[in-house]
Order: C-alpha cells, then sequence, then structure tokens
C-alpha cells in the first residue's frame, strides 16, 4: 500500500488537473455562446436567400420546356458513380466522443455506399488525420487511387470561420459538379439546435433539392443520457438549454417568399439562377460548418464537466485512503509503544 506522502502528491496532481479541466470548461462554455450567436446571426441572410429563389421558382421556369433540362446545372440529378463527400470535424481533441463519433458515421456512409467512388473532403485536422491513415491522398481526383480516397483537407479554417472560406470551399466543389466529375456531395457534420437538441448528419447539398429543405441520408440523435449529461454540464456552466427563439425572423423572411407581388426581372432565369444558386451552396456548407463549431463547444463543455467531477471524486476517494493509511500508521505506533511498555 502507498504511504501517506505518495498518496498526498497524488492527491495535488489530481487537484491540479481539475483546475485545468474546470478552466477549459468554462472556455468552452464562452466560446459555446459566440458560436451560438453567430449562427443565429447567419439565419437571416440565409432565410431571405431561400426565400428569394423560391420566390424565382414560383415565376420563372425551372426547366426548359423544350428540352425538358433545368437551366442551371446544379439543379441536375444523375445516377450516383461518383460521391463527394465533406466531414467536419474538429482540429482539436477533448471534447469527449465528438471526432470519433463523425469518423465512424462516416465509415458508416462509406459501406453503405460500397461499389461506387467516394471522394472525401476533410475540415478539420481529426478528420484529416483519420482518413489519411486509412486512404490514399489524391491531389487530382481525376486519377483514381482507389474506390475511396482523400482529395482535399481544410485545417485551421474552423478557428476563424468566415463566409469567404466556405465559399472558396463551394466554388471548388460547384466546379467539379458542373463539370460532371461528381454525381452528388454530401455533407457529414453535428446538426446544432441547442445543448441537448444536436444531431449527427449526411446532407446532401448537391442536387439542390427542395429549397430550403434538408435531404437526409444519415441521421443519429442524441441519446437520453447524453441529453441528462449535457443539461447538467450547462447548468453548471450557466449556458441556457433552449434553442434560440427565430420566430420573428422566420416570419420576416417567410412573407416575402409568400407575396403575392409579381416582379419583371431583366435578366433571364438562366442568368438569376446562375447567380443565386451558388450563394445558396454556399450559405449552405457555411451553416454546417458554423453549426459544427458549436456542438464541438457543446461536447468539450460537457467532457470537461465530467472531468471535472470524476477528479473531484477521485480526490475524496485518495483522501479517504490517506486518512486510513494515516490512521493505520497511528495504531501501528500506539500498539508498539504499548506493547514496549508492557514488555518493561
Amino acid at each position: 500500500m502507498a504511504n501517506v506522502l505518495d498518496i498526498r502528491r497524488r492527491i495535488r496532481s489530481v487537484r491540479n488537473t481539475r483546475q485545468i479541466t474546470k478552466a477549459m470548461k468554462m472556455i468552452s462554455a464562452a466560446r459555446l455562446r459566440k458560436a451560438q450567436e453567430r449562427a443565429l446571426a447567419a439565419r437571416p441572410y440565409a432565410q431571405m436567400l431561400t426565400n428569394i429563389l423560391k420566390s424565382l421558382v414560383s415565376r420563372a421556369e425551372v426547366y426548359d420546356p423544350e428540352t425538358g433540362e433545368p437551366k442551371h446545372p446544379l439543379l441536375a440529378r444523375r445516377e450516383e458513380r461518383n460521391i463527394l463527400l465533406i466531414v467536419v470535424t474538429g482540429d482539436r481533441g477533448l471534447a469527449g466522443a465528438f471526432n470519433a463519433n463523425i469518423t465512424k458515421a462516416a465509415l458508416r456512409f462509406l459501406h453503405e455506399k460500397h461499389g461506387r467512388n467516394v471522394d472525401i473532403e476533410a475540415v478539420g485536422r481529426k478528420a484529416r488525420d483519420f482518413f489519411r491513415r486509412r486512404y490514399p491522398f489524391n491531389a487530382d481526383p481525376l486519377m483514381r487511387l482507389g474506390p475511396a480516397q482523400l482529395v482535399a483537407e481544410h485545417v485551421g479554417v474552423l478557428a476563424k470561420l468566415q463566409f469567404s472560406d466556405a465559399g472558396r470551399m463551394a466554388e471548388q466543389v460547384i466546379a467539379r459538379y458542373t463539370e460532371g466529375s461528381i454525381d452528388s456531395v454530401y455533407v457529414l457534420y453535428n446538426e446544432f439546435k441547442s445543448v441537448i437538441a444536436q444531431r449527427l448528419v449526411v446532407e446532401r447539398v448537391l442536387p439542390i433539392g427542395e429549397l430550403g429543405g434538408h435531404e437526409f441520408a444519415q441521421a443519429e440523435e442524441m441519446t437520453r443520457e447524453q441529453r441528462e449529461h449535457a443539461a447538467e454540464a450547462a447548468t453548471r456552466a450557466a449556458v441556457s438549454t433552449r434553442e434560440a427563439d427565430t420566430s420573428a425572423i422566420d416570419q420576416h423572411a417567410a412573407e416575402f417568399g409568400a407575396a403575392a407581388t409579381d416582379y419583371i426581372y431583366e435578366q433571364p432565369p438562366a442568368e438569376l439562377f446562375r447567380s443565386l444558386l451558388p450563394k445558396y451552396v454556399g450559405i449552405q456548407m457555411f451553416r454546417a460548418m458554423l453549426e459544427s463549431v458549436a456542438a464541438e463547444h457543446a461536447a468539450r463543455m460537457t467532457a470537461m464537466d465530467s472531468a471535472t467531477n470524476n477528479a473531484s471524486d477521485m480526490i475524496d476517494a485518495l483522501t479517504l485512503t490517506m486518512n486510513r493509511v494515516r490512521q493505520a500508521a497511528i495504531t501501528k505506533e500506539i500498539i508498539e509503544i504499548v506493547s514496549g511498555a508492557a514488555a518493561l
């Protein structure tokens, strides 16, 4: 059994670790609030752009009446032979099972699409490291190195995420889809509504289906135990567990799309779609990355809260053990003294 000095040293070490995990929890809580505000601030633009497109679709012909082809290639649907999967993870760890759950979902998606060519685009250091160990990296996707390959990586963009970053990614994806080298595009990320309302989803962003809608190939909800742990951590960190109220924003945007006013467009519908649809894809990808950032901070806050609680329990257990060892040593000394006195 360890002596009192060793146990005291271990208690001191665990106490220092608890201070670190507690500080990390509070930092993640502060960053979570900022991430929620950013995601909420981007919503009015996305809603208005969606309703502008809905209004345009209701007033203009989407398909050519003579050929029946869509007036923009992003609306064209093809048989899925070549797929692009964009996986959004974090750049850092210490977030519980956040990154592991994403990579597991990616492997499930690859298993479901067995027999088709899948290009993987990794957003975040954890996704990059995971897929580089398993699949070949190929900067030129036109020359395939296998059914699944890593074609691009984006590390460090989530720390200071800007719409321009998502816009550049969207431009590259749109160019590949337009030229026909890929037939569909999926984004794997954590959809975030609140600390206790989030799910891991695989959403198809190309070809564009219903405007404003979401086409999910996979969706994994939080378990009841995960929601309870997240709620407890949020309560201790003074973070709201309620979903942000955006009813006023949604109502204002919906009024624009449902207006009975007729419009005369100077440009033909094909030109309008060519200008607006890429922006729509860009804002969809930007929203996915914003929500993933918020979900990562929520996961790290919950993980650090659990680590802090476990450290406190360990300190209590070690303190009890130290007291028992010390009491045993005192009892042994007393017995030795009494036995020596009795021998005299």
